[in-house]
């Protein structure tokens, strides 16, 4: 297929003060917009990094995508559009072509060129940057991907090369029909090698980054903001109109929810479950529901006794009351999970397990009869640690599922832990069971299922079957979508019977957005806000 780069209108704005159009081209005519175009958004917790190549956690991705540019970007629907590219073609799904635009720059003023992607895309698979997010590019199916991760292969082995200065050749090892999607990943931005090379681990500093998104970073304190400017050199700079972002890492959601109503934040990173019914009683106008390709879920170390037992594994799902920790817990929205991947993932069909049909009774009782099974009951209880990051709402799940667990003789001890230290904690073997989300980079049900193969470094649960691993290479290699549908299918069984995960609930966004605030998408299923197309109202 061929896809050709959308036009976009251009309007001429006034000669004002204000650095910013007037009309931009995703600004509704006769829209007023403010002298100030700043924007502050609240993001959850302190960035783990800011290195394209080592991001693996959402509020990193949200500054990602202000920062740098994919190849392809996307629309308020999820459409996708081009990006860094401004078109690309296959004829077979297997070689694709990227044409880059000879317009776009560094945020220093020098070209974006193709082997920038190359130099990104070979960091990203080589041993040497320990890329917690190398598994990605295996995924794409690049020529070559799983041997240069595992070393056996020199970076230059890789499946993409620069034809030219602007043309860029990706090779895969089979055909993947949504690969143009895959590259929209923040992981899959391009960065400057000659900056990295020169300053090494400092080059995310405010005064070394050089970026190629509609921002450039400008301040950063850590644990209190992130500050990033306008890149003058945006190829579409034209169009953007926020001249100024802030990001604040505020892990108290009521403090959050407090900052915005003081009107010292513009947009919140998500809100307290506990003031929700409050929320859409009183503040209906700024609290938006948007739909999310996420879903919630606790992971087991299987690697790790007494969690190497399925019994045990299956009993604490079954206890878990889906329907109290999504309308009651949360209320905002969100659907009971039974299996892994989001229920609203394109072409996903998937044979709901059994227990998800039971009455909660009835699963309280089989967790009973396994516990026994394994050993466990009141006088002999299981005594375990549960993991989670600091936040609110996933302690007051973390509580709510706790006292579940009473019911079965369960003891179990809640542990936080700031982001960085979670992340690392989760990819050792040191917990029991811990918290985690997972939301799809890009809307085809791989994104989540491949997350539990056994070589996929994200795969918190630690989880390793070869009937699960073959399945998802056939699903990879299907040549019809009918097949690979069929063999997700598959997978999800898998995991619903050997239960390495427990699935809690599949997420519908909730945010609170100022009524100034123009441009926030409220179709994009995967969430990703882009402040280049918001804008400020008077």
């Amino acid at each position: 297929m061929k896809v050709k780069a959308l036009s976009i209108a251009i309007a001429t704005g006034l000669a004002m003060s204000v650095t910013v159009p007037v009309f931009a081209a995703h600004v509704p005519q006769g829209t007023q917009l403010a002298a100030k175009q700043e924007l502050v958004r609240g993001n959850g917790t302190e960035v783990a990094t800011l290195d394209p190549q080592k991001i693996e956690g959402v509020p990193e991705s949200n500054v990602a995508y202000d920062l740098f540019e994919t190849l392809v970007i996307q629309d308020d629907h999820g459409k996708i559009l081009p990006g860094a590219a401004k078109s690309w073609e296959t004829t077979d799904n297997k070689t694709f072509i990227f044409h880059l635009r000879p317009e776009a720059k560094w945020s220093n003023g020098e070209p974006v060129t193709a082997s920038d992607f190359v130099y990104a895309w070979q960091r990203l698979a080589s041993p040497a940057t320990a890329s917690p997010y190398s598994w990605y590019i295996e995924m794409t199916g690049m020529k070559n991907a799983s041997a240069v991760i595992k070393g056996e292969k020199p970076s230059s082995a890789l499946g993409v090369s620069a034809v030219d200065t602007y043309t860029l050749k990706v090779e895969l090892d089979k055909p993947v029909p949504y690969f143009v999607l895959m590259t929209g990943n923040a992981s899959m931005s391009p960065v400057n090698q000659k900056n990295i090379e020169k300053w090494g681990d400092q080059w995310t500093t405010p005064e070394h980054m050089v970026s190629n998104g509609a921002f450039k970073l400008a301040q950063r304190v850590v644990n209190e903001r992130l500050v990033l400017e306008r890149n003058k050199y945006y190829w579409d700079n034209k169009d953007t109109v926020l001249n100024k972002v802030t990001f604040l890492p505020i892990e108290d959601q009521v403090a959050a929810m407090n900052r915005f109503f003081s009107g010292e934040i513009d947009m919140t990173y998500e809100v307290p479950t506990d003031h929700m019914r409050n929320l859409k009683k009183e503040h209906s106008d700024v609290l938006k529901f948007t739909p999310q390709l996420c879903t919630y879920y606790y992971a087991f170390n299987t690697k790790k006794k007494p969690f190497t037992d399925v019994r045990i594994r299956r009993a604490l799902s079954f206890a878990i009351d889906r329907d109290v920790i999504t309308k009651i817990i949360i209320g905002k929205g969100d659907t009971p999970a039974y299996n892994f991947a989001h229920h609203d993932v394109a072409g996903l069909k998937v044979d709901m397990p059994e227990y998800s049909k039971w009455t909660q009774k009835k699963r309280d009782a089989k967790a009973v009869e396994l516990m026994n099974e394994a050993g466990f009951n009141k006088n002999h209880p299981l005594d375990f640690t549960l993991l989670y990051n600091t936040s609110d709402n996933h302690k007051k799940i973390a509580v709510a599922i706790a006292s579940m667990y009473k019911k079965l003789g369960v003891k179990v001890h809640l542990e936080n832990e700031e982001w960085k230290t979670f992340l690392e904690t989760k990819r050792g073997d040191n917990f029991d069971v811990t918290r985690a989300g997972w939301c799809g980079d890009y809307n085809e049900a791989s994104t989540f299922l491949s997350l539990m193969q056994s070589n996929n470094s994200s795969n918190d649960a630690k989880y390793s079957s070869a009937a699960y691993d073959k399945v998802m290479a056939d699903a990879i290699n299907a040549t019809s979508a009918e097949q690979r549908t069929d063999d997700y299918r598959q997978a999800e069984s898998i995991l619903a019977k050997d239960m390495p995960i427990i699935p809690i609930y599949h997420y519908m966004n909730a945010r609170l957005v100022q009524d100034h605030v123009g441009g926030y998408p409220m179709h994009n299923a995967e969430d990703k806000v882009y402040s280049k197309d918001l804008y400020i109202k008077k």
